[in-house]
């Protein structure tokens, strides 16, 4: 019944999946085109788990599907703001790499993997980390030296502290 409904040019990779699963017993996600009752085509995202009896048999899958069909009129206009959220998040990363690769004197992956470390330490998503510290380094007092390193490093360990508001934005 499942293969019934996919589209004709996804039907192979459908049931090769299906195939894979029976075998290996994993849980899966695939995306493909499924067509509906009335024979319109929709793009969807599945994602499903093992669905196990008692005995740990298993006997099924249990997951949803996402329908992620656009109506043409909408599609462009969806990239378009996509690729504009992507370039305004990529800014604001670009220049916090800019000043780590400054001030800790490492290169772009380094920077790079800096933030990415205090993202996933903190839990925070990456541009919302990059967007504080940015913040912290514009907001701190200095003339014609940069402040020390211990300076940025204290930026840098609590910025998941301002992020969720627990101190006040930026030390002195």
């Amino acid at each position: 019944m499942v293969l019934s409904h996919k589209h004709p040019e996804d039907y192979e990779q459908v049931a090769a999946t299906l195939d894979d699963i029976r075998q290996t017993h994993r849980a899966f996600s695939t995306r493909h085109r499924i067509i509906d009752v009335q024979g319109r085509t929709h793009e969807v995202i599945v994602v499903a788990e093992l669905f196990r009896d008692e005995g740990g048999e298993v006997v099924g899958t249990n997951g949803f599907y996402v329908d992620v069909t656009f109506p043409p009129e909408e599609r462009e206009s969806f990239i378009s703001d996509a690729v504009a959220e992507i370039a305004a998040n990529r800014a604001v990363i670009e220049q916090v790499k800019g000043i780590l690769m400054m001030v800790y004197r490492v290169d772009a992956d380094a920077a790079f993997d800096l933030l990415k470390w205090r993202s996933q330490e903190a839990n925070i998503k990456l541009r919302l980390l990059a967007e504080q510290l940015l913040s912290d380094f514009r907001a701190l007092n200095y003339e014609d030296t940069l402040p020390a390193r211990t300076m940025f490093d204290q930026l840098l360990l609590t910025v998941q502290n301002r992020v969720r508001g627990e101190a006040p934005s930026t030390p002195s």
